[in-house]
């Protein structure tokens, strides 16, 4: 298939790229120049998203601006960016006869703890939030009145940080951006509703009713569910986080995808040690992992 790829120079729009490339011709567009860019402009350009879908079978949107640009880019810009820019991503796909289009999201929008699903309501506390809960509702009612079938992929924590807060994290609300490229391979390809939406997320060892618990004093839990990672933090002299507030539930994407995360804790872990620059060294003042 031809793809079509907004945010083509990201970090996320970079591990989608190079794992749809190995199937698929990509082309990508960015603001920023980069060599997996083809196309240079903003969303804002209709003859360059034009030429993105042109032929395209698939559009895969990940282009935003995100919650480090809040309050330093005015609202204005994230209606324009994520909303408008969307939404002008979803005329061309029509003129151009794309067939599926599939989302990136965030599971930040939730705004809340506890135990997080799709059917979790959302609570967003950010114009960083609304604006892509906007663009997720454009997608959706494109979608039911005839145009391109939506996946909306609502991903979880991908970013460098500290390996400690990094490892805990892909215990309750981390992922991979490895494991997040997989998910959007496996959206291209996924029939049925013509609108689905699912939560991205490592696999979690926890279940609902440890919640309480987790929001309580988090070490117990962690001693039953992962005595894994409690035997390399106390190796390491790493904390353990003292309360995990929220926990992301992963399981529908598993089943209707098929998708299986691979890059957990110790994919973080591996990372720490070999260097890697996608784990940041742990901090001497780093009390707390979570």
């Amino acid at each position: 298939m031809r793809i079509a790829l907004t945010g083509g120079a990201g970090r996320i729009g970079r591990a989608i790229r190079a794992r749809l490339a190995r199937e698929h011709d990509v082309v990508a567009l960015d603001r920023r120049a980069a060599p997996t860019v083809e196309l240079v402009g903003d969303l804002g350009n209709e003859t360059l998203l034009d030429r993105l879908c042109a032929g395209a079978d698939a559009l895969v949107h990940v282009a935003a601006l995100h919650a480090p640009h809040v309050g330093v880019l005015p609202d204005s810009e994230f209606e324009r960016i994520n909303v408008l820019g969307t939404q002008r991503l979803i005329e061309a796909a029509a003129r151009h006869g794309v067939a599926r289009i599939v989302y990136t999201s965030t599971t930040a929008l939730y705004g809340t703890g506890g135990w997080i699903d799709e059917d979790t309501p959302p609570r967003p506390r950010t114009v960083y939030h609304r604006s892509k809960l906007a663009a997720e509702a454009l997608l959706e009612h494109a979608a039911a009145a005839g145009g391109p079938s939506v996946r909306i992929l609502r991903m979880s924590r991908c970013f460098p940080e500290p390996a400690p807060a990094m490892a805990a994290y892909r215990l309750h609300r981390g992922v991979d951006a490895r494991d997040v490229a997989e998910a959007h391979t496996l959206a291209l390809a996924h029939d049925g509703p013509c609108c689905a939406t699912y939560v991205i997320s490592s696999t979690t060892p926890f279940e609902p009713g440890d919640m309480p618990a987790l929001q309580r004093d988090a070490v117990p839990v962690l001693r039953r569910r992962a005595p894994g990672l409690v035997a390399e933090f106390a190796r390491r002299g790493w904390p353990l986080p003292a309360t995990i507030d929220r926990v992301y539930d992963a399981a529908r994407a598993r089943h209707a995808l098929g998708w299986a995360p691979h890059h957990g804790v110790a994919s973080v872990l591996a990372q720490a040690d070999a260097g890697s620059t996608e784990v940041l060294p742990a901090r001497d003042d780093c009390r707390e992992p979570c």
